[in-house]
Parts: structure tokens; sequence; C-alpha cells
């Protein structure tokens, strides 16, 4: 009973600063008066605007004023075309502020400052606008699902607006220009918009805004401000073009008869974005070019699962938030490999070959319509289709050439509303759709999700059910409908939080066909406490406990095996800043012995792993500094399992010689010198192997950036990775392993990867680009595991290496800006 008293006096103490915080409200005032965007604020028309002061401290020290000498001072109004904001942020020298060139949305070493909005006043849904002390921009669509894009922040998501910066004795002043193109919002005569203004200092890390905010408390767009009473602004017609011409010249030394080294390509598009109505626009790009994207960072893959890459296209990176909801959309599927790549192989006959088997499908066209309404429903619908592929393979006697197809015309599609409740609430249907042509399957998936907040925003009850469909056009296999759901409840604010969830999916969901989706068949069940400690005291500014537990079972039981337990696991975490401004941080992870179902890569059959312990330590610096850095290192233990051990270390720093040039490298060493794992199947029997695996990867990064529109980048990575096999073994029916002494071949692996990615930007007008773009792309791999790295590095660099370079120049032009040419 003790206990329970105290755990609800702790509960109770983390809700006594809420009650102290009332969000401001500042009056909306127009101006008739013309405004250049100088960073000067010399205008009249600033006289007619309302002012935003009194800025509030909320990391690290919640509540405190700012200072006079280094206080914020800021101004908005608007008119016909746009919103105004311009201010101060006063610095008692100029040496204090902490400025570094980093492209458009790149955070660096910055300070900044930045307008929150959330036209709809939902409290779930906002707009954000940054500029930093050099005049580069950020902005980001911001919402609550603090587990998308970047923690509920999507700079992905790009504007086109106006802005200006002067640095002087007394800080650094700003100008913003935001024309209603650049937002959303209701055609209602009379709105009042949620609003906030947020500044952070690098080198000392504080973060203020003008409406308080306590970060005990769950979501941001919660706590903030309110901006009333704008009057007879109206949503412009939104037609914005993006046309684009690109030249490629490509450089490969096949040295292959009827094939050319040398190719060329010439292409043009365009991607368009046209307003349907105040809140929903549509995007779609006609003839995509996605050459210029950076280089997929590939690995050796081990495991049984397949490796997730990230999505570099823009046009599946900007404005996806609704698409991301129920993780059921993993764009890469779109233009992905081709479903039947691997087969093309089996089809070769006697005295055929191979000459190309294209490793992606073709995207013919995508767009999406998104937006919300001033009820708060999101409607979001993507579709994309892509062409047919086949691989061309010869007979080498008749020189006959026929195709094989390895991917059919395919249409994916996806369908979501999101409906926003009280109290920071939603309720969302999901629809993803897979339709291929030929004899391939369908693949359709349906999910309903929700998320309800108590009235004080203090616990949090969500989940969601899905069910997945496969319709196979052969009668050889019957149609699959599968079923999958999770709910949590926890608790979301205050010092002390907790979460505890259950998921289940039986033995026929999958949402792989549009979505990354590893295994279903399981019953898991999570649990999670933590508290924090984010008011500065002694020695830190914040600390952070938390405890994760877990279990999972099978679903349903699988063949003869006689158990359903898979796995648990006991994480701990510990971290914490230091007055210093540096981080650091420890963390555990102990695992009992458990039964790995997806290792053997044999249906039906089980491996029995031992229990083990994983402990790490990480340590970061201050990034404001001149020289920063990371490093985290981590070494796990199986006991009374072959002595098996795995150590990690990794290790980033940076260098900034002026706001300009900047040179990063980081490395990541992951040492398994006696580890255990798959390696082959032989006689429908798999082959596990004692193995020493090293791999080293290392990247170089360095930016120069000549001016806040014109920048230079490159990035070079290699990656290594030996797999020595010392002592092969049968894994037998019981999962134990049986030694086999008769296999002599040889079952190691060298595989490198390198990669350039030089990249010369240069914005020459608003919205509007020309890229040059080098990409070099190498493959090195053999059966040779005694190797030095720099060997290693040696021989790849010899290799036949792949060189690209491109041209792409895209233009921006906007309909309104058009017709006020035309006049």
């Amino acid at each position: 009973m003790k206990k329970l008293t105290l755990l609800f006096l702790v509960m109770q103490m983390s809700y006594v600063s809420f009650a102290q915080i009332v969000p401001k409200v500042l009056d909306a005032k127009r101006t008739s008066k013309p405004v250049s965007i100088d960073g000067k604020l010399n205008e009249q028309a600033w006289g007619d605007a309302s002012k935003l002061d009194d800025f509030t401290e909320f990391r690290p020290v919640i509540g405190r004023k700012e200072r006079p000498e280094i206080r914020t001072e800021a101004f908005i109004m608007y008119d016909d075309a746009g919103i105004y904001f311009g201010g101060t942020c006063f610095e008692s020298t100029p040496d204090s502020i902490s400025r570094e060139l980093s492209g458009r949305d790149g955070f660096g070493a910055n300070d900044y400052i930045g307008l929150i909005f959330d036209t709809y006043h939902d409290n779930l849904n906002g707009f954000e606008y940054f500029v930093t002390p050099l005049g580069e921009q950020w902005d980001a669509k911001m919402t609550s699902n603090q587990n998308s894009n970047n923690g509920g922040e999507d700079f992905a998501w790009n504007a086109v607006w106006q802005s200006a910066v002067v640095i002087h004795e007394k800080g650094w002043t700003f100008e913003i220009f935001l024309p209603y193109s650049a937002i959303r919002f209701s055609k209602d005569k009379v709105q009042d918009w949620g609003l906030n203004i947020t500044r952070r200092r690098r080198k000392v890390e504080t973060q203020n805004t003008w409406s308080a905010i306590d970060p005990n408390k769950n979501g941001f767009l919660t706590q903030e401000g309110l901006w009333k009473g704008i009057t007879d602004i109206k949503p412009p017609l939104r037609l914005q073009l993006y046309p684009y011409f690109s030249v490629y010249q490509n450089h490969f030394p096949a040295d292959v008869a009827n094939q050319k080294n040398w190719t060329s390509q010439v292409s043009g598009g365009m991607d368009m974005k046209l307003g349907l109505s105040q809140a929903f626009t549509l995007d779609a790009t006609l003839i995509p070019d996605f050459g210029q994207v950076q280089s997929d960072n590939q690995v050796l893959n081990l495991t049984p699962f397949e490796v997730k890459f990230n999505e570099n296209r823009q046009f599946f990176t900007e404005g996806t938030e609704l698409f991301s909801k129920g993780n059921l959309f993993y764009s890469r599927r779109i233009g992905g490999t081709p479903i039947n790549l691997y087969d093309a192989y089996d089809a070769v006959k006697s005295g055929e070959e191979i000459l190309r088997n294209p490793s992606e499908s073709k995207l013919i066209n995508a767009s999406k319509i998104s937006g919300r309404t001033s009820k708060g429903l999101g409607i979001g619908l993507l579709n994309a289709v892509t062409k047919p592929q086949f691989a061309i393979i010869q007979n080498n006697e008749s020189g006959e050439i026929r195709k094989y197809e390895t991917d059919p015309t395919t249409n994916y599609n996806i369908f979501v509303l999101d409906q926003n409740l009280k109290n920071n609430s939603s309720v969302s249907f999901i629809n993803t759709s897979v339709l291929r042509g030929s004899h391939e399957y369908n693949a359709n998936v349906s999910s309903a999700l929700f998320s309800v907040n108590d009235k004080k925003n203090n616990y949090n009850f969500s989940g969601n059910t899905a069910i997945s469909h496969l319709d196979f056009k052969s009668i050889e296999k019957n149609n699959s409908t599968g079923y999958s759901h999770s709910f949590g409840f926890g608790k979301t604010s205050g010092r002390f939080q907790f979460r505890a969830t259950q998921e289940l999916t039986d033995t026929k969901y999958t949402s792989n066909d549009l979505g990354y989706f590893t295994n279903n068949n399981f019953i898991n069940h999570y649990a999670y406490v933590g508290y924090r400690f984010i008011k500065p005291k002694g020695w830190y500014n914040r600390m952070n406990f938390n405890l994760n537990l877990n279990a999972s079972h099978l679903f349903s039981r699988i063949g003869d095996i006689d158990t359903k337990y898979q796995n648990s696991r006991i994480n701990f975490n510990f971290n914490a800043q230091h007055r210093k401004i540096f981080w650091f941080g420890v963390f555990s992870n102990f695992q009992p012995t458990h039964n790995d179902f997806y290792e053997p890569r044999v249906a039906g059959r089980v491996f029995k792993r031992g229990n083990s312990l994983g402990i790490g330590t990480w340590f970061e610096t201050n990034n404001a500094k001149k020289y920063s850095g990371y490093a985290e290192v981590f070494n796990r233990k199986y006991f009374n399992f072959y002595n098996l051990n795995l150590s990690e270390i990794s290790f980033s720093h940076n260098y900034r010689f002026n706001s300009k040039f900047s040179v990063r490298h980081g490395m990541e060493i992951n040492t398994n010198n006696k580890g255990l794992g798959f390696t082959t199947i032989i006689e429908d029997k798999s082959i596990f192997a004692i193995r020493k695996v090293k791999s080293i990867e290392n990247t170089l990064n360095l930016k120069y950036n000549f001016t806040n529109k014109m920048g230079l980048t490159f990035r070079a990575r290699h990656y290594a990775s030996v797999v020595n096999n010392r002592e092969f073994y049968e894994l037998k029916e019981d999962g134990l392993l049986s030694k086999r002494a008769d296999i002599t071949q040889n079952l190691d692996r060298n595989v490198n990867y390198f990669n350039v990615d030089m990249v010369y930007t240069w914005q020459f007008a608003p919205g509007s680009f020309m890229n040059v773009v080098w990409k070099n792309a190498t493959v090195h791999s053999s059966d040779n595991a005694k190797v030095a790295y720099l060997e290693n590095l040696q021989n790849t660099l010899q290799s036949e290496q792949n060189n690209n370079l491109s041209l792409k120049v895209i233009y921006f032009l906007d309909y309104l800006t058009l017709k006020k040419i035309a006049k």
C-alpha cells in the first residue's frame, strides 16, 4: 500500500507544472503598406504588426525568462498576399551566434528562429518555417505522430517563400514572407490559428518559445498560443509546375560484344502541384527521373530478413505523413526489385545465358492527393504505375534472344482517411492495394487505427486492426486472408511514463507487397516504464531512465515443434546531458535462452540459442563546436553457448573549418570473433558455422557551400564484410547442432561496396535548381577471407567501376506569378 501511495504522489507531482502555463493570445493585424524582404525591418509597415516578446525557455531550464541582452523581439502581420514575420534575435556579441552554411533543410550547427502555424487549430497538424543567421531556410509539416518522420516533423516537405537576414553588432535581424500558396487554411471569413515561435541558441543549447512549453506534457502543438481574428484572407489558386531537363552520361567497362561501354540519355518531364481546394493538393510526377538520388548503403545481409533501405526520392518523402500511418507503406516497393528477378536464372536452359536482368522496375508515373478539411478530416490518395520488366536471355549457339518477364505492369495504390477528434485524438482507415498484370497475384491490406487521449492529455489508449488478402489468379494456389492487431495503453505526460502493448499477427497476414514486413505468426507483449529529470540540477541538464520488457510467442505452432515460445528481452537505458552540453549514456540488454524459427531458413525448423548479455555506452559532444564527435561501444557475451562473443564500435567526428567548409568522417566496426549462424543448405539440411565475421564501414563527407543558394557536397563510402567459416554444424530436429567434419567446400565470403556521390547544387531562382552529380559505384566480392582491410579497399578500387555524370535543371513556375507578369 505504501508503494502505491508513493507512486500516486510521484504521478501527481508531475502534473503540478501544467497549471502554471497559460497559452498566449495575439490579435492579428493587417497592413496595406509595402514590405521589401531584405532583413532590415525598416519599412513603415512593421509599425502595423503585432509584437511577440517575453519568450520563455523550455530547454534546459523550464520557465526561465530571456535576459535583456539575448532577448527575442518578433513582429507578425498579414495582407491580401501573405504573412510577414520579422524581428531581431539579440546577442551579447556577434561571436555568440552559431552559424554554418548547411544547405536547405540542413540543421548543421545553426542558431535559428522558427514560426509554427496550426491553421485549423486542431492541435494535431502544423506547418513550420525556420531561418538561420546566414539566411538558409527550413520548412516542415508537423504532426502529433511522434513515431513518424523525425518525431512528427516532415522536413521533406518544401514550400516556396522568401526570407532575408542581416547580422549586426547586436545580433541578427530577419524578415520572412509566406505567400498563402505556401500554407493550407480554410475559407472562413474570420479565422483563429494556433501559433508559436521558437528560437534556439546552439552554443549554449537553450531553446525558447513565445508561448511557453512544458516538456513534461505530451505534444508541442497541444501547447501552442493563438493568433486571433485573421480576417478576409482567401486561399489562392495553387498551380505550381516543376518542368525538368536532364542529361546522363554513363560508363561501365563491360567489354562485351554488342554492348557499349558508354551510354547516354536525354530526358525531360515535369512535376506538378495543383490545389484542388483550399486544403487539398494534387502532386504528380510525369516521366519521373530519380537518377540523381543518393546511393543506397548496401551491406552483406546475413540475416533471414530483407534489408530496409532509406527512401531518397523526393516525391515519396515529401508530404507523406498521412500515408505513413499504420506502417503499411514502404515506398521502396514502388520501382523496387522485380518480384521474379531471381526466377529468371532458374529459367535459363542449357546453352543459354542472361544478357540483362534489370534489378529495378521502371516507374511510369505517380500522383498523390492529400489534405485536411476544416472539420479535421485528412484524406490521402497515392497511385503509381510501373512498367513490365524482362530478363534478356540469349542462346549462345544460335544467337536467338528471348524475354522472360520478371515483373508485370503493376499499379500501387494507398487510400487514407484520418479524422481528428477532441483531446488530440484521432481515428484512421488505411487501404493499400497492389494490382499486377499477367498471371501474378494481387494484394490488398485494410487497417483501422485509433488513438485516444484523456482530457488532460496524460493517458493514451491506441491500437489498430488489419486484414490482408492475397488474390492468386492461378488455380494452383488458394487465396489467402490474414489478420493482425495491436493495442496499447500508457501514460504519455509527466516525468513518470509507462506503456503496455500487445501485438498479434496470424499465420496468413502479410503487408509485404506495399509495406516492409518481415514475419507473421506471433503474439508479442511489451512493457515500458521511464522516468525523466528535465530540470537542471548539479552536474546535469537532463537525465532519463527507462526499462523495457518484451516476450514473444508463436500464434500457431510450426510443424511438430512442441513450443510456441520465441524469445524475451529486458532492456535498460540511461542517458543524460551534462551542464557542459555533452551527452552520454549506458544501456544493457539481457536475452534468455530462446527459439529462433527464422535462422534455419527451412520451414518447420527451429534453432535454440543460448542466453546472452549485451552492455554498451555512448558519448556525444556539443556539435556547435568546431570539432564534435560521437562514439559508441557495445559487447554481447553468450553464456554456456559455444562461447560466442560480439563487439561493435562506431564513431564519427566533424570539423568545421569555417561557416562554408566542413569535413565529417564516420567509421563502424562490427567484430564477431566467434559467431554462429546459418551458412547454406545441403541436401535439405540447414548448415550452420562457427565463424569470424568482421564488417567495416567508412564514410567521408565533405561540404563546401559558396552561398546560401549554392553548394558542393562529396560523399564516399566503403563497406567491407569478411566471413571466415571455421567449423560446420548441421541443425538437428531438436534445434541443437551436430558437427559436420565432411564439409570441405569454401563457403567464406568477402563483399565490398564502394560509392561516391558528388553533388553541385545551385538554386538560381526561388524553387528552381540546377544539379550536377557524379556517382561512382563499385562492387568487389570473392571467397577469400584472408584479406586485410586496406588490401580489400585496394582490390575494390581496382575493380570495374560504374561512373555516371548527370546534369539536371528544374524550373519553378507559379501560376499566380505568371498571372502578375502577364498583366
